[in-house]
Formats: C-alpha cells, sequence, structure tokens
C-alpha cells in the first residue's frame, strides 16, 4: 500500500515538511530534522528542494489535489 505524504497539522517547526517525510519513511522526526541541517550545511539545493516540497506536499486535511 503506498504511502501518501501530508505536512501535519501538529508537530511543525517551520512548514511541517521534514515532519511529513518523517512520518511517510517511519523516522524520528528528529532524525530527518538533524539531518536536513547536516546536509543543508553543504553545498546544494536543500533550500530550494525544502521550498519545492513546501508547495507540493498538502496539508493534513486538506482536498486532494
Amino acid at each position: 500500500m503506498a504511502t501518501t505524504l501530508q505536512r501535519p497539522k501538529s508537530g511543525r517547526v517551520l512548514a511541517g515538511v521534514c515532519a511529513a517525510l518523517a512520518n511517510g519513511l517511519g523516522w524520528n522526526v528528529t532524525t530527518v530534522r538533524v539531518l536536513w541541517i547536516v546536509l543543508s550545511l553543504f553545498p546544494g539545493p536543500m533550500w530550494v528542494v525544502y521550498a519545492l516540497l513546501w508547495v507540493i506536499l498538502p496539508a493534513e486535511g486538506s482536498p486532494r489535489r
């Protein structure tokens, strides 16, 4: 069964992207947040990816597209 990623209403820090990824992967949300911070220190498009996921992932309870 495929899991649909959704940004949760509770447990958000900024937009809920890390919480959505953690829930979808079955990981601890703190692990995902720390991993994202570490990866964002290296050159790469981490901030762009975060912004795109913020736009692409639907919020919990919103109508599906």
